[in-house]
């Protein structure tokens, strides 16, 4: 019995220190635990240089010449080639289509915003009838190919004198965005809380005070996405650009790539370097503002 219980106590001693070092092993509580954070991190880097790369031939393509580019698609250049800048920033008048597209991306943005704007607040805060109705008919529209309406549009439009104009140009991205951004706003005036609209009613202000100085400094993260998601939109649009647009002087940057075409030959390393002298703004402007946009994004999708 005794050698038995000795036993038993050392087994017991002997077992102590084990628990006590499962207990006091870090736990990882980062979600997805140490198994999975690898897996992650590649899923990660795969998807950025699905992204990146791209971009990179883009820009490696900018500096070769059309018979490099035949030889060498994906290398660096032998000869880094600076003319290409120079044709592609004359031949396809890129300044002034810089000029008109950043007059459609700022007269967009601003249609949208007061129509949207609007829109959003009526449906979230006030008491519409058939607002379910509503917001089906504006997924409804937004599922719908708006060339479904290119020909009665254009007829429309040249009745109206609105073709060849920017002006009227602007006119038909604000519709064709408007149905978005008000789904998109419409989030964010519902994840303000009630109480806050309410108080302000109990002291006296109106409806557009209300509108303007509490919905509206607390939706600014809504306005920022929904801005930045139109105007790239429109930034990158051709099918109306060239459909309503004919003179050379109002085309806008996303046309200056039919330009560089010669029979049935393409200017491929001019392209290219269009193409980097495009996208270099719209990188800018995102880097800029990624946080107001990411976090517009993730704060859209939370209603209080």
């Amino acid at each position: 019995m005794t050698s038995a219980t000795n036993t038993s106590h050392v087994i017991a001693q002997t077992s102590q220190p084990r628990r006590k070092r499962r207990s006091t092993e870090p736990q990882d509580m980062r979600p997805g635990g140490l198994k999975r954070a690898p897996i992650s991190v590649v899923v990660l880097i795969l998807l950025a240089l699905f992204a990146i790369l791209p971009v990179l031939v883009l820009v490696l393509n900018a500096f070769k010449s059309d018979t490099e580019l035949a030889t060498n698609p994906i290398g660096l250049p032998e000869t880094w080639n600076f003319s290409n800048f120079e044709t592609a920033w004359t031949e396809g008048r890129l300044g002034q289509g810089l000029g008109n597209s950043a007059i459609l991306v700022v007269g967009t943005i601003i249609g949208v915003w007061i129509c949207a704007g609007m829109a959003a607040y009526a449906l979230a805060r006030l008491r519409v009838p058939f607002k379910r109705g509503i917001a089906f008919y504006l997924l409804i529209v937004i599922s719908l190919p708006a060339q479904m309406f290119l020909v009665p549009l254009f007829f429309l439009w040249t009745n109206l004198g609105l073709y060849d104009n920017l002006f009227g140009l602007i006119l038909i991205y604000t519709a064709l965005n408007v149905p978005f951004a008000t789904l998109l706003l419409e989030t964010f005036f519902a994840g303000i809380p009630k109480e806050l609209d309410e108080a302000a009613r109990l002291d006296g202000a109106n409806e557009w005070q209300v509108a303007t100085k509490i919905m509206l400094p607390l939706a600014r993260p809504g306005f920022l996405t929904a801005g930045l998601v139109v105007g790239l939109a429109v930034y990158g649009e051709l099918f109306f650009a060239v459909i309503f647009i004919s003179s050379p002087n109002n085309l806008p940057i996303s046309t200056a790539f039919l330009t560089f075409q010669q029979g049935f030959t393409r200017l491929y390393g001019v392209t290219d370097a269009a193409g980097l002298i495009m996208i270099i703004p719209v990188i800018l402007l995102f880097l800029l503002m990624q946080r107001n946009f990411i976090s517009g994004l993730a704060s859209s999708g939370v209603k209080g």
